[in-house]
């Protein structure tokens, strides 16, 4: 909700603190931002364009495969990657590249009922974080850049159970699905590519997953020790489907472009999750539909070619998903010679 997440908010504008008043988020300069009835609040200004935001039809596709399961195995991977990095002492994350991974993802499937990533009960983990604020201490706090729906978010709050998680997307319909995502989340629309609407020094874990990455931002708003924890296809993500329905496939520059962009950090860790999907002819329109292919494919075109993969023989298409899963700390600054 937002009222756990305002404290750590700054205005847009003046980056003056902002306080919740009933419907709106008001800063001591005048600025005053409403709060949707979805629970979310926009904190995007400015008259320049954002950068390309996902549409209805986008997320909507994204909700339900990742609400059936599809991604389970990424999901566990980040929420464990997150929860090595909130502790005072740190865990390594473990290498996987499971030999059992399609018997494991069917597995995941049929647990997946509520989505992964929801959580378990009503408060999950709220008593823990009053338990902290009674003492003095602070929560863990966990944002979620170009969050989507929020799925991997509340993945990550439901292993930290004493978390507060802050999710952005510069799309307005991902952020009404991310505002109820989890009890102890809170959602705003901002662009990653502009100055985020958030504290200095607030986030011990920033998750990026498959979206855009703003190095000098999100060494701003870490603390002192902080770890952003960056998601990216690997090469073979959604093989065979990339070559049969001629999707958009991954360049060979991107883990060169991912470390520009994650500039002022060191990569840490580095592990590959991959495990095998079974899809039918509307999964696959769904996982499709909801990442960058869906804005260069014909939809008729696109039907036809999925209507191809299939015949009475074969019901489903084994389809490999593969991502790297990365830990960037920020590099030590250099100090000035004498």
């Amino acid at each position: 909700m937002l009222a756990d997440i305002v404290e750590y908010l700054v205005c847009p504008v003046c980056r003056a603190d902002l306080r919740l008043d009933e419907r709106a988020l008001r800063c001591a300069g005048g600025h005053v931002f409403d709060v949707a009835r979805q629970g979310y609040v926009s904190l995007l200004v400015g008259s320049r364009a954002p950068g390309t935001a996902d549409s209805a039809e986008m997320v909507a596709a994204r909700a339900a495969f990742l609400d059936a399961g599809h991604y389970a195995p990424l999901a566990a991977a980040v929420a464990e990657a997150v929860k090595a990095n909130v502790r005072a002492e740190r865990e390594p994350i473990t290498e996987t590249n499971d030999g059992s991974r399609l018997r494991a993802y069917r597995g995941a499937v049929m647990e997946a009922g509520r989505g992964p990533g929801q959580a378990e009960g009503p408060e999950s983990g709220r008593d823990s974080v009053e338990g902290r604020r009674a003492e003095g201490r602070s929560a863990p706090v966990i944002v979620d850049a170009g969050a989507g729906t929020g799925h991997y978010l509340a993945a990550a709050l439901n292993a930290v159970n004493d978390g507060i998680g802050m999710a952005f997307d510069v799309s307005k319909h991902a952020v009404r699905r991310a505002a109820r995502v989890h009890p102890r989340a809170g959602a705003f629309v901002a662009d990653v590519w502009r100055p985020l609407p958030i504290r200095d020094g607030v986030a011990d874990v920033v998750i990026d997953v498959f979206a855009p990455r703003n190095g000098p931002e999100f060494g701003r708003i870490l603390r002192p020790g902080g770890v952003a924890v960056v998601v990216t296809p690997a090469a073979e993500h959604l093989s065979p489907l990339v070559g049969e329905l001629g999707l958009l496939s991954v360049d060979e520059e991107k883990e060169r472009r991912v470390a520009r962009g994650m500039e002022g950090f060191t990569l840490a860790e580095r592990r590959t999750v991959a495990f095998d999907m079974e899809l039918d002819a509307g999964e696959i329109a769904q996982v499709v539909g909801m990442g960058p292919s869906a804005w260069h494919t014909d939809p008729a075109e696109l039907d036809a070619r999925i209507a191809a993969l299939f015949s009475p023989e074969r019901e489903k298409v084994v389809t490999r998903a593969a991502f790297h899963l990365s830990i960037f700390e920020p590099a030590p600054r250099s100090r000035p010679a004498p």
